[in-house]
């Protein structure tokens, strides 16, 4: 599969890595990868950006240029999401994950 979606740029990178610091206290190693996912019954190679703060692992993926999809999970059993499928911010969309990600962790 040919991958057609931009890579995430140094801008993108930047607001994560800022905005995981600012959450939590120091630096976050964030990790690059592709990811296949389905969009519109095609499936796509997605850039994507991965971390892990224990015990939870984050994802984002680029579905296009400029939009963006997340989840959260902490198993292949456990996976959520933010409840809005699609984002046209990538500072929304990790503001987002961020904070229902927390609000999970209130009610469980």
């Amino acid at each position: 599969m040919i991958k057609t979606i931009p890579d995430f740029d140094g801008s993108e990178i930047w607001t994560i890595r800022t905005t995981l610091k600012e959450r939590y206290g120091q630096n976050i190693e964030v990790q690059l990868a592709d990811t296949q996912v389905t969009l519109n019954n095609d499936n796509l190679w997605c850039p994507t950006v991965y971390w892990y703060v224990e015990p939870v692992h984050f994802v984002i993926f680029k579905t296009g240029l400029g939009n963006y999809r997340c989840n959260f999970f902490y198993n292949e059993n456990e996976q959520y999401g933010t409840g809005i499928e699609e984002f046209d911010n990538i500072s929304e969309c990790l503001v987002t994950l961020l904070q229902v990600q927390q609000e999970h962790e209130k009610t469980t």
